[in-house]
């Protein structure tokens, strides 16, 4: 039996005559309910049911189920919880289904992990008088298995429908049906074959793939396809909006001034310039630079996301880990405010120009040639409003090709314009995000490959758009992709293990456990 399966005992052919009838009532019940709530009713992945919904499927698996802690898998689960399993069959009853989770997932000599696919995620809500009771969550989900002695390998991907209810305040998981399942990894395309590709990416809706290839030690391949918006083919030099990969510039920025003397890693930043919204608290005298770059700020992602929309600290700076796209905004201000210029100048100085990077901008500028930027697309195809932002974002909004990027990587890749001091600062283990990865200074370092082989990375995510880099730097490899869809993280898994082969599985290791 493959390591996503749950073993039912019952089979469908031993089930009573009224349990059939229950069992096809609530499952046309549960698809009407989808049927009827069309693709505009679907939140968007910013919202806080979305957020809430994300949370609770990570609390179900990645803390549950992958661990087989029962306990923090059985409190999330309804007292009327039911299970439906295109080849496992059904199981009606909480009970019954905690059992199974016990005896055949967690008592076998495997360990079975399950991953929710990047993007695939949708969530509906479920209303009744304007008041929300529940909502509805779709997706796709892969199987993996871990035996002693064997690589993580793959078992099956299926696609899943749950309603979610609230219970007295608390959300349970009330029905969850898994059907669709396979036995490969379906739709994985051939890399090596145009066709293939533009097809897998008509299936997963994403427009345009840019792929930039790093291979001892230079940008080797620019491979792009697709389409920047409808009717627009996609070429070499196309410019994406690559999110948060602009905090690796942010960061490069501010390393390079601290090599020339000019910054200081661990100088309070109230010196130069302090946020309005934190001036009366005190620990914004104990806020650093290298706070910041270690993700180790105490501030939230983004301000809009607490409830009075202000920035507040949630926690001592330097005590844990935060991602805090903040964090980069503070420092930026800080930046401009000590060397009076706004950041996109800096950029220009001290990282643009020096590197030929002649298609970037943290701006939308009179540089920028609309004509060839990839526009943002929703999950449903549907081109997004284009953001043509005038003031620079240290943590965000870059706009760049891939040959720009694969320039600035190398550069990164060779500790160009930074002492080896500073370089092995950048690259030390930090701060501990998960087993296998950290933060350097302002990168993500994965330091499990094997051979002594470690590789630094980041990520960019904005609705419509997403992003990804990895540097292999004791190989030479690397890769970067740019998508401009949000489903673009869909591809991410084949695209990594296809060009990273063994390492990248090793990162993926790392990401899926």
């Amino acid at each position: 039996m493959k390591a996503s399966a749950i073993h039912i005992k019952k089979s469908v052919s031993r089930l009573k005559f009224n349990q059939l009838k229950k069992i096809a009532f609530t499952t046309l019940t549960i698809m009407a309910i989808i049927a009827l709530h069309p693709a505009q009713a679907q939140v968007n992945t910013s919202s806080t049911l979305y957020k809430t919904l994300k949370k609770q499927d990570s609390l179900l698996f990645d803390v549950g189920f992958n661990t087989c802690s029962i306990p923090a898998f059985e409190t999330l689960v309804s007292d009327n919880f039911e299970f439906y399993h295109d080849q496992a069959g059904m199981m009606l009853s909480k009970a019954a289904f905690i059992n199974s989770v016990k005896n055949n997932v967690c008592g076998l000599n495997y360990k079975a992990s399950r991953v929710l696919e990047p993007g695939s995620m949708q969530v509906y809500p479920l209303q009744k008088n304007g008041v929300l009771y529940g909502a509805i969550q779709t997706g796709i989900h892969r199987f993996y298995a871990l035996e002693p002695g064997k690589p993580l390998y793959f078992t099956s991907r299926a696609k899943f429908s749950n309603v979610w209810k609230l219970e007295n305040g608390e959300w349970r998981l009330f029905r969850s049906l898994s059907y669709d399942h396979q036995d490969t990894e379906a739709g994985s395309p051939n890399l090596e074959d145009v066709s293939s590709v533009e097809a897998w990416l008509k299936q997963n809706k994403v427009p345009a793939l840019a792929l930039g290839l790093i291979e001892h030690g230079k940008l080797q391949q620019i491979k792009v396809y697709g389409e920047l918006d409808k009717g627009r083919p996609a070429a070499y030099n196309s410019i994406f909006n690559v999110a948060s990969l602009t905090k690796t510039v942010t960061t490069m920025i501010t390393l390079r001034l601290v090599n020339e003397g000019k910054w200081n890693l661990d100088e309070p930043l109230y010196k130069y310039w302090t946020d309005p919204d934190v001036k009366t608290d005190p620990r914004s005298k104990l806020l650093t630079t290298r706070h910041i770059l270690t993700q180790q700020s105490g501030f939230p992602n983004w301000r809009s996301e607490l409830k009075d929309k202000k920035l507040a600290f949630q926690f001592d700076p330097g005590t844990k880990y935060q991602y805090a796209g903040e964090g980069f905004e503070y420092l930026t201000r800080a930046l401009e405010a000590r060397f009076h210029k706004p950041l996109n100048e800096l950029a220009n100085e001290i990282i643009f120009k020096p590197l030929g990077m002649t298609d970037s901008h943290l701006t939308w500028d009179a540089g920028m040639d609309e004509s060839r930027f990839a526009v943002q697309h929703d999950s449903n195809g549907n081109p997004l409003p284009i953001e043509k932002n005038k003031i620079s974002n240290g943590a965000d909004q870059l706009k760049t090709t891939i040959a720009d990027y694969g320039k600035f990587m190398i550069s990164v890749m060779n500790h160009e314009g930074i002492s080896e001091d500073i370089a092995k600062q950048m690259l030390s283990n930090n701060t501990k995000t998960k087993d296998g990865r950290y933060i350097g200074l302002g990168w993500f370092i994965y330091d499990r490959l094997g051979n002594g082989e470690y590789a630094i990375s980041h990520g960019g995510d904005d609705p419509g758009a997403h992003s990804i880099c990895f540097l292999l730097p004791k190989s030479g490899q690397g890769i970067i992709v740019f998508t401009n869809s949000e489903n673009g993280t869909k591809l991410y898994i084949d695209l990594i293990k296809a060009y990273l082969t063994e390492k990248g599985q090793a990162i993926l290791d790392i990401e899926l456990k």
